[in-house]
This record gives structure tokens, C-alpha cells and sequence, in this order.
């Protein structure tokens, strides 16, 4: 039987891993390890200034005091006694759409397990508070199943946003890319009771690029959107012009 990881970022207890873990069971053998509280916005941060814990709840599952990224890692290299077949994040309490994925936890855990060389997907319900989950949950099942029935020759990173809708059928399924926002609105100014300012991050920026191809055009027209991620960041266009730039003072040709 294959073997899959399962992780998230809203926490050990929160449905959408509860109702995933609970439906992947059937055809594969499932771990979970999560967070122990939510840790929405982690992106792939990793805890090096104090130990993590983990623990088993009373379903079974492991949750550590720690990041999305931390458990996936603690899993792969401490816990596990096998490597999986597939690491799985969320489902999500809300969408991971355009830059959204570089902050997102959800998509954090899936990309640990990518860095690892094993084929990742993290998945997301586009509207908070669950609407349809139980439709959520089948659709991200199938694709699943797909995965280990068919498995990509090179490890795969997919994000997987799923709209709040009744029913999904797999032709409902589209391949999209990433799409953009404007920058994030200000900051939200405060005083606390000792009459320090204090901050709040504002609400994301408006969306600049919703084009039919787009995780976000995808969305609106009610399909699911299925984006690859690659995690190479060099800007291989803008080689030459820094090579020219720096003429004089690097060396290399």
C-alpha cells in the first residue's frame, strides 16, 4: 500500500485535515503530523532558536510546536521509518492564490517534501469557513489517487485551489499559472494597553492579473486550479545584464 505524509498549516484539529486524512485512508496508509496551532502565513520558515516537541493526540495523529515546514521536516528525518510516496498539505482554510503561495503554509509543507524528492501537493478551498468541504475533499481525493496511480517521472509541487461549489468533476479540473496582486495595503495602526503602538499586517492588494490562464481566472470562471511550482529562483534573463553591470569586478567570464 502507498504511503502518504499529511500536514497543514490551520493545525492539527482543523477540519479540512481531519475530513482529507479521514477520505486518503482509503487507499493508502496515512500519517499525519501538523502544527499544533495554526500557522497561517509561515511560509518555510524552520524553528532553530528552541527544541520542538512532538506529540500524539488521542486520533492518532502527531502535532508539533512548530512550523508547517518543521513538521514535514521532523517527519522526513526523524519520525517516519519509511519515505512516503506523496506528502499532502491541508485542505486549506482559504485560498493560496497568486503570490499568496509565497507566504502561504499550506504550501510550505508541500514544499518541504518537495525538497526532499518526493512528489508534493498542497490544497486549498478558496472560500474560508469550509463551504462544500465534503466536495473539497473528494475532488483533492481523486487527484490523489491519480498521483500514485500515475506518478510524474520527476517529482512534482502543485498547488491545488478548489472552489466552494457542491459537486466537482474531474473535467472540471484546469492546469494554470500563478497569477498577481497589487502590492498589500498599509499596515492597520494600533495602541496597546500600555499605550505602545502597535501594528497589524493590512489585507492582501487587489488583484492585478486575473487572465483566463491564471490560478485566480480559473477560479472565477468556478474550475479548479491546479498550478506547478518550481522552486528555482535564479533570474536566468538577467544574467548577462549583471555580468555587465559588475564589469571590472567579478572575475567570472
Amino acid at each position: 500500500m502507498k504511503r502518504i505524509l499529511v500536514s497543514n498549516d490551520d493545525g492539527y484539529n482543523a477540519k479540512g485535515v481531519e475530513l482529507l486524512a479521514e477520505a486518503l485512508r482509503s487507499f493508502a496508509e496515512v500519517i499525519v503530523i501538523a502544527p499544533e496551532t495554526n500557522h497561517s502565513g509561515a511560509s518555510n520558515s524552520l524553528t532553530l532558536t528552541r527544541p520542538l516537541t512532538v506529540r500524539q493526540a488521542a486520533n492518532g495523529y502527531y502535532y508539533v510546536n512548530g512550523t508547517p515546514s518543521d513538521c514535514v521536516h521532523i517527519a522526513l528525518t526523524g519520525i517516519l521509518k519509511h519515505k512516503p510516496d506523496l506528502v499532502v498539505s491541508g485542505i486549506n482554510n482559504g485560498a493560496n492564490l497568486g503570490e499568496d503561495t509565497l507566504y502561504s503554509g499550506t504550501v510550505a509543507a508541500a514544499t518541504e517534501g518537495y525538497l526532499f524528492g518526493i512528489p508534493s501537493i498542497a490544497f486549498s478551498l478558496t472560500e474560508r469557513n469550509w463551504p462544500h468541504i465534503e466536495a473539497a475533499v473528494e475532488i483533492a481525493a481523486y487527484i490523489v489517487k491519480h498521483q500514485l496511480e500515475q506518478p510524474r517521472q520527476a517529482p512534482c509541487l502543485l498547488s491545488v485551489n478548489i472552489p466552494p461549489l457542491p459537486r466537482h468533476e474531474p473535467e472540471n479540473i484546469r492546469v494554470s499559472r500563478l497569477g498577481r496582486r497589487h502590492p498589500s495595503q498599509p499596515v492597520i495602526e494600533a495602541t496597546n494597553p500600555s499605550g505602545e503602538t502597535i501594528y497589524w499586517i493590512g489585507p492582501t492588494g487587489e488583484v492585478a492579473d486575473a487572465g483566463s490562464d491564471t490560478d485566480f481566472g480559473v477560479i472565477n470562471q468556478g474550475h479548479i486550479s491546479v498550478t506547478p511550482l518550481r522552486l528555482d529562483l535564479t533570474h536566468y534573463d538577467e544574467l548577462g545584464v549583471t555580468h555587465e553591470w559588475l564589469e571590472g569586478l567579478c572575475v567570472n567570464p
